[in-house]
């Protein structure tokens, strides 16, 4: 081999592991199957965890919040996919829901968690027939009133209300 090959071999060694050590800088992945999911975002193969969607789905729909959320991040870990933070949002509103008061702990990483599902996809629409709320706009709108203190919140027709 040449001389002058051996150095443009050399030179893009140096490159490509400079550019990995930039990328490991930039991403900050705390295990290796996090650099695993991080280049597939970056590459733009990224696909969230169907079991553990799945599960976390199953979870929702027998009340189990906490449950479920856990599911839908594991399901979701670079919280990129809008369906399932849309399900995660929507488990903190019903989780928080009360006939006489809400849970603002819970109704503000709700709307933390729906604001993403709008930056994600402001076109968002559930196809769950289950849901009283299909967009993210209306479950912001619940979210935001109920984080409110107004003098409705102590009208004892109230009482009759039917979470969403």
């Amino acid at each position: 081999m040449k001389e002058k090959h051996i150095h443009i071999l050399g030179i893009a060694f140096v490159a490509i592991g400079l550019g990995f050590v930039v990328f490991l800088y930039w991403s900050e992945p705390k295990t290796l199957a996090e650099v695993a999911t991080k280049s597939q975002v970056m590459l733009g193969t990224y696909e969230i965890n169907k079991d553990e969607f799945a599960r976390g789905l199953a979870l929702f729909r027998t009340d189990d919040f906490i449950g479920a959320r856990a599911a839908f991040d594991r399901a979701d870990p670079e919280k990129r996919d809008a369906n399932t933070q849309f399900y995660t949002a929507y488990s903190y509103y019903r989780q928080g829901w009360g006939r006489l008061s809400n849970d603002d702990t819970l109704f503000k990483p709700g709307l933390e968690t729906v604001d993403r599902v709008m930056i994600l996809d402001p076109k968002f629409r559930s196809g769950d027939e289950t849901l009283a709320m299909k967009t993210p706009s209306e479950l912001k709108y619940e979210l935001e009133e109920g984080l409110k203190l107004t003098p409705d919140d102590f009208n004892p027709m109230k009482l009759t209300r039917e979470r969403k």
